[in-house]
């Protein structure tokens, strides 16, 4: 393992660094990934580079790299962003960008380890995420790790000639907690 910061069943996170900037050119380069980012801009090394290099410069995001155990392989990214610490809340992100990763449960197992983190370390009350509605994988995903749908936004996304509605989903602390406590 190299400089994990929270290690899993499966995989571990550990910070991004710039030497990872090769990597998430590849992943925000493909068509497919940028579609699920919602992310429509071009990416290079310059430009990321230049991202990664000021990640850890507020107190405002916690991103992570996901590690497979049992390689060191990175396959993606998972975070906590906009952080408020006086409301309690943050944003989750997450990106599997290694497409033969692809519904395997890491991204399942990287959320589990960020509300973990953020429930318990940062003693926040909410997570909240926004997904479109297009990308059916991703909200199968964050209905196992017990977020739940909260706002529909309609026809937010014009994407290929049509529109698609982006929902908001959250999860509560104390709803953490009971799931945590079923599981046990």
């Amino acid at each position: 393992m190299i400089n994990p910061f929270i290690v899993g069943d499966r995989i571990y996170l550990r910070p991004l660094n710039v030497d990872d900037t090769d990597r998430y050119v590849s992943w925000l380069s493909d068509a497919e990934i940028r579609s699920y980012l919602g992310n429509a801009f071009p990416c290079n090394n310059l430009r990321e580079k230049e991202y990664l290099e000021g990640l850890y410069k507020n107190d405002k995001d916690v991103i992570l790299g996901i590690i497979l155990n049992r390689d060191d392989k990175h396959i993606g990214g998972v975070g906590l962003h906009d952080i408020s610490l006086p409301n309690s809340r943050a944003e989750l992100g997450i990106m599997i960008g290694e497409k033969d990763c692809w519904s395997k449960g890491y991204g399942v197992e990287a959320i589990r380890l960020m509300l973990e983190y953020g429930f318990a370390q940062l003693n926040l009350n909410r997570i909240y995420l926004r997904v479109m509605s297009y990308n059916k994988r991703a909200i199968r995903c964050y209905e196992k790790t017990g977020f739940k749908h909260e706002i529909v936004m309609q026809q937010h996304i014009y994407k290929d000639g049509q529109y698609f509605d982006d929902y908001v989903m959250g999860i509560l602390k104390e709803e953490w907690l009971e799931m945590k406590a079923k599981e046990s």
